[in-house]
């Protein structure tokens, strides 16, 4: 009796081991999936297709929204409207063109809507004089500084500096082009262009970083404009919370 016992139990630990380990394979295999396949389980109400997503393009969202707004809160802000609105309009999205692209469109509407709106709230707000003063308020780095230093944080803060002083047009382009290493073909789906006007604007907002900045950028552009841990964590959230909310 007492070794039958033991065989049941041990059949049932070996059970669910075996439940415990499918259930883990299951949500590992959700970032292995392409995109249309999460659309498709997003379509059916499957958080965590939906989750894979979001960490999947966060941190492109993310830039996109920061090279038009220049303020980590409010790209942020940009970001989870982006999501909540392709969540809503899922069904619109056509397959023939690539998510990433369509998302990355979501965004930069959102943000530039956003951008409308504090603009308006502040109507004696000047974006193209306040970047101006806050450039000639910068006060010039020293040869030692602007050509290296040895604090990583600083020569991070430095970059970002100089590529925030691009006007937008430019500073978009940049960002997805370098920092998010796009392809030319990409970035002018994302942003509604064509592939010349993406090369123009490339080579324009190189011409204006300095030589410099210019070369720093590019030994080491992926860590600019980075999506901390934590606020990625917190758009998932916030945007299940919201859609929670209002879905039926």
């Amino acid at each position: 009796m007492l070794e039958q016992t033991r065989v049941s139990h041990s059949v049932t630990d070996a059970a669910s081991g075996l439940q415990a380990k499918r259930v883990v394979d299951s949500v590992q295999s959700f970032t292995d999936l392409p995109d249309l396949l999460l659309v498709e389980r997003t379509r059916g109400r499957d958080t965590r297709a939906f989750e894979t997503l979001m960490r999947r393009y966060n941190r492109r969202l993310y830039r996109i929204s920061r090279s038009i707004l220049s303020k980590d809160d409010m790209a942020e802000e940009a970001v989870r409207a982006a999501y909540i609105r392709a969540f809503a309009n899922l069904d619109r999205y056509e397959p023939a063109g690539k998510f990433g692209a369509w998302l990355a469109r979501l965004a930069f509407n959102e943000a530039l809507t956003l951008r409308r709106h504090s603009t308006a709230a502040a109507p004696d707000a000047n974006p193209a004089l306040a970047a101006t003063s806050a450039l000639a308020a910068t006060p010039a780095p020293t040869p030692e500084v602007a050509s290296a230093t040895d604090d990583p944080t600083a020569s991070k803060q430095q970059l970002e500096a100089a590529i925030d002083a691009l006007p937008e047009v430019f500073r978009t382009v940049l960002v997805l082009r370098v920092v998010e290493d796009l392809s030319g073909v990409e970035v002018a789906a994302c942003l509604g262009l064509n592939e010349t006007t993406v090369r123009t604007r490339l080579y324009r907002a190189q011409q204006r970083l300095k030589v410099d900045v210019a070369r720093r950028l590019r030994a080491d552009p992926f860590n600019i404009f980075e999506l901390s841990q934590d606020r990625c964590d917190r758009i998932v959230s916030q945007v299940f919370s919201k859609v929670h909310a209002v879905s039926p």
